[in-house]
C-alpha cells in the first residue's frame, strides 16, 4: 500500500483575515484527513508557528516550530531544539490578506525548496496589491472600471478623483481582502473619513468609481493550461458585498451557483478570468471576480484572488463542484498540481548546474 502523502495547512496568520483562514483550514482538515496525513500549522496574530491536534484557534499553545529558509528538505523543526518533528511532503498555505496570500509565504517556501499549492511569489504579490494588479490587467488588455490610487492624504489629489470619478464611489485598501478596510462614499464629505479608514490598514488606497451592476465570479484551475468553470454570482444581502454580508451568521446574501447568464455572457466571463489568470502568472487555483454592468452590458474585471476561501460552502470549490469536481478531489487536483509545479521547476534549475 502507498504511503499516504504529508499535507502542511499553513493558516491562521498575522492579517485581518485570520479568522476567515481558521475556517479555510477547519473545512480543508476536514476533507484531507481520509486520504493524506494532515499536519495542522497555526500561525498566530504574532506570526509564532505552532502544530496543532486539530484546526481553528488552539486552546493551548501547541509545539513551537519553523521552516529553515534553505534547502533543508522542507522539514519543520522544533523552536526549542531544532530536532525535526516532521517532514511534510507539500504544504497548503491558507492564509488570506497579508503576511500569507502576499508573496511572503511563498517566497520562504520557494526558499525551503518545497511543493506548495497555488501560485508563486510574483502572482501572489500582484494578486494581493489591487492597484498592481490592475495595472497588469490593464497591460494585458482587460476591460476594467474606472479607478484611482493614493499613497497618502492629497487634498489636491483627492478633489481630482472625485471629479474624475464622481460619486458614489469605493474607497478600498490596496492591500486587503474579505472587504476589510472597505467603505461606500456616497457624499464629498464623507471621502476623508473613508480615506482615514483605509489607511489605517494599508500606505496605499484605490478609489473606485461605484457601477451598477453584478457581482459575477468564476473559478480558474490548472497551471499551463488553466480552465475556468462556469460562472457564479453573489447577490449580496445590503449596499455592497462588505465583511459582515460574506461572513455573519445573519447574513442572507446569495450565491447563485451557476449565474442565470446568457452564453454569451458566460464564456466571455470564463475567458476574461483565464486571461486575468494568465496575466499576473497565476498558478494552480485562483477566483477571479468580475462586474456585469447593468447599463451596458459590459463585463469588467475587478480582482484576482489567489488564495480563495476554502470552506465547503465558498464560492470558488462550489463552482467546480457544480462542474462535476467534488471538495475532496479538487483538493487532491490542488496538491498534483502544487507538486507537479516544483518538479517542473526542479528541472529548469538543474539545466543550469550541468
Amino acid at each position: 500500500m502507498a504511503q499516504r502523502l504529508k499535507v502542511a495547512l499553513l493558516y491562521g496568520g498575522r492579517s485581518s483575515e485570520h479568522a476567515v483562514s481558521l475556517r479555510s483550514a477547519d473545512s480543508v482538515s476536514a476533507a484531507l484527513a481520509a486520504r493524506y496525513d494532515v499536519v495542522l500549522v497555526y500561525v498566530d496574530r504574532q506570526g509564532r508557528w505552532s502544530l496543532q491536534d486539530s484546526p481553528g484557534a488552539p486552546s493551548s499553545g501547541g509545539q513551537a516550530v519553523y521552516l529553515v529558509p534553505g534547502p533543508d528538505g522542507g522539514r519543520l523543526r522544533a523552536m526549542d531544539d531544532a530536532s525535526v518533528v516532521c517532514r511534510p511532503d507539500v504544504y497548503f498555505p491558507l492564509f488570506h490578506g497579508t503576511f500569507g496570500e502576499d508573496g511572503t509565504i511563498q517566497g520562504l517556501l520557494e526558499l525551503a525548496d518545497v511543493p506548495y499549492v497555488g501560485s508563486g511569489v510574483t502572482a501572489s504579490a500582484l494578486g494581493m496589491d489591487k492597484q498592481l494588479s490592475k495595472s497588469v490587467f490593464a497591460q494585458a488588455g482587460l476591460p476594467l472600471g474606472p479607478y484611482r490610487a493614493l499613497r497618502w492624504h492629497d487634498p489636491e489629489e483627492e478633489a481630482v478623483i472625485l471629479d474624475a470619478l464622481g460619486l458614489p464611489l469605493f474607497v478600498k485598501p490596496a492591500n486587503l481582502g474579505s472587504s476589510v478596510g472597505i467603505s461606500k462614499v456616497k457624499t464629498p464629505d464623507a471621502f476623508a473619513a473613508a480615506l482615514d479608514i483605509a489607511f489605517k490598514y494599508d500606505k496605499k488606497v484605490v478609489v473606485e468609481a461605484a457601477i451598477n451592476a453584478r457581482e459575477i465570479e468564476v473559478s480558474v484551475l490548472g497551471d499551463e493550461e488553466p480552465a475556468a468553470a462556469l460562472p457564479g454570482e453573489v447577490v449580496p444581502d445590503r449596499e455592497f458585498y462588505d465583511y459582515e454580508s460574506k461572513y455573519s451568521d445573519d447574513s442572507r446574501t446569495q450565491l447563485l451557483i451557476p449565474a442565470a447568464l446568457c452564453s454569451r455572457h458566460a464564456e466571455e466571463a470564463r475567458a476574461l478570468a483565464v486571461r486575468a489568470f494568465r496575466a499576473v502568472d497565476a498558478a494552480g487555483y485562483a477566483r477571479v471576480d468580475l462586474f456585469l454592468d447593468r447599463g451596458s452590458g459590459r463585463l469588467l474585471v475587478n480582482e484576482i484572488n489567489t488564495i480563495p476561501g476554502f470552506t465547503s460552502i465558498s464560492m470558488f470549490p462550489k463552482l467546480w463542484e457544480a462542474a462535476g469536481l467534488a471538495y475532496v478531489d479538487l483538493l487532491d487536483r490542488l496538491i498534483d498540481l502544487g507538486r507537479n509545479r516544483h518538479d517542473d521547476q526542479r528541472r529548469r534549475l538543474s539545466c543550469h548546474h550541468p
